[in-house]
């Protein structure tokens, strides 16, 4: 029986057995190998990672509840920084090398230059991203948590030209599959499955920053706006109580239910798994307290998201 959430109390090894895709996260937090049959919180503790933002980032790569509020956002870019590292160094060069030992026995050498400039061309696209973020974004979110705003950039601004990155790479995958006739291919095979399991990645790593990111330093940014507003009510009067705030994505989420769409196609529309979209749902009908498809679409039309004429109210 699959669990609910995992905790501190957990064993690291029950972690990774339940889902062995969070391996690259362990070496993303510099959590060193060889921990036995000890507890997450001790582990953790001994490697100076901060629990709740590893443990929020494992429980939402395996489509269980989570909570942004947990967050240090020291401690998440700190991993974010070290995947784009990990892309940059590590997965992308040895797809290169593979790649290359592949087709070298290939008799259409013309093809295959294209093919590797192809993914050359990729590669500094993402290089250009990661680095975007990496010297604008993260700089960004330091100086907000030394309590210093900008007028000139908000995450928002990040947020909207956000993407995971992995659309061209599969279709380099698809290329080679169906385009590219060369026989004895054991080795252009474990390519392409490196590039396979490189996509699901970069697709991963896109959805904590939309997720578990941008929502963090979201919270951030209303913080500090608040410090700064002009406190013009009266000390006995009582303040009134907050509306849920929804996040960018789910408020697409939301847009999408209230349109009649499955979450198979929301999945599909925003580049994100169909797990994430449950997850999503179950945090929104969390803050909203609206558990039905029809109450959502009625928040979507109250709240702008959608036009009445774009939905049917039943």
């Amino acid at each position: 029986m699959r669990k609910i959430i995992y905790s501190g109390t957990d064993k690291m090894r029950e972690l990774i057995k339940d889902n062995n895709q969070l391996l690259p996260v362990l070496s993303r937090f510099d959590i060193a190998f060889g921990f036995g049959d000890g507890k997450v919180s001790e582990i953790c503790s001994k490697n100076g990672v901060d629990t709740d933002t590893f443990l929020t980032v494992c429980n939402f790569l395996s489509g269980y509840s989570y909570d942004v509020e947990r967050i240090s956002l020291e401690s998440l870019m700190k991993y974010l920084k070290h995947a784009h590292a990990s892309f940059l160094d590590v997965t992308l060069p040895s797809i290169r090398r593979s790649l290359i030992e592949a087709i070298n026995r290939a008799d259409t050498n013309e093809v295959s230059l294209m093919l590797i400039k192809f993914f050359d061309d990729y590669v500094e696209e993402v290089r250009k991203h990661l680095l975007y973020e990496n010297d604008e974004v993260f700089v960004y979110v330091e100086k907000l948590l030394s309590g210093e705003k900008s007028d000139d950039f908000q995450i928002s601004k990040f947020s909207v030209n956000h993407s995971h990155m992995g659309a061209k790479l599969n279709e380099l995958k698809d290329l080679f599959i169906y385009h590219y006739n060369q026989k004895e291919n054991d080795r252009l095979s474990a390519a392409l499955f490196d590039i396979i399991m490189c996509e699901h990645d970069l697709i991963s790593h896109f959805e904590i920053e939309s997720n578990l990111f941008v929502p963090a330093v979201e919270r951030l940014e209303r913080v500090l706006e608040r410090k700064d507003a002009p406190n013009t009510a009266s000390s006995n009067e009582e303040e009134p109580t907050a509306a849920p705030v929804l996040s960018q994505r789910e408020g697409e989420i939301v847009r999408c239910v209230a349109l009649g769409m499955s979450n198979k196609m929301i999945a599909d529309a925003l580049f994100i798994s169909v797990n994430t979209v449950a997850t999503h749902r179950r945090n929104i009908s969390s803050k909203l307290g609206i558990h039905t498809t029809a109450g959502l679409t009625l928040y979507a039309v109250i709240n702008g998201l959608v036009d009445t004429n774009e939905v049917q109210l039943l």
